[in-house]
C-alpha cells in the first residue's frame, strides 16, 4: 500500500491509500478519486515530505503505524458509501460504467472477491486493525 497526499482543483488537501502508483493513476484517470470536501474528480498528487522512522529495531513505532491505519480507514469510510453485501454488484456496475463512479465499501465473499479480480475490477480490502479481532 502507498499513501499519497492529494489536492483537488479547489485546493482541498486530503490523503488516499492505493496498492501502488499505477492504481492511483488508473483510478484518477477514470474519475474514481474524489475530493471528500467538494466531490471534485480533478485530483492530483501533492508534494509529500518523506516518512521518518520513529523507534524500535524495525525503525517504526507499531502503535504509530496502527494509529495511522485507523485514521486512514476512518477517512476512507467517511468519504465512501456503505453498500453492505451488495459490494460485488455495485463494484461491477461502477467498473462497467453502468452507474456514476463513486467510492464504496461493503462486504464480499471470498468467491465474489475472486470473481471481481478475474474480471479486472479494481478494489482493495480495508486495513484490518487489532480491534477487528475482538
Amino acid at each position: 500500500m502507498i499513501r499519497y497526499r492529494l489536492i483537488c482543483a479547489h485546493e482541498h488537501e486530503f490523503e488516499g491509500w492505493f496498492s501502488n502508483s499505477a492504481a492511483f493513476d488508473d483510478q484518477a484517470e477514470r474519475g474514481l478519486v474524489t475530493c471528500p470536501s467538494c466531490g471534485s474528480t480533478n485530483v492530483t498528487k501533492a508534494l509529500m515530505s518523506p516518512g521518518i522512522a520513529r523507534r524500535g529495531t524495525s525503525g517504526k513505532d507499531p502503535s504509530a503505524l496502527v494509529e495511522a491505519l485507523r485514521e486512514a480507514r476512518s477517512d476512507l469510510l467517511k468519504s465512501s458509501e456503505n453498500v453492505g453485501e451488495k459490494f460485488a454488484e455495485e463494484a461491477r456496475k461502477i467498473h462497467h460504467e453502468e452507474v456514476e463512479p463513486r467510492s464504496i465499501y461493503g462486504s464480499a465473499t471470498a468467491d465474489e472477491a475472486k470473481s471481481l479480480r478475474e474480471e479486472g475490477v479494481d478494489f482493495h480490502p480495508l486495513p484490518v486493525l487489532p480491534e477487528d479481532h475482538n
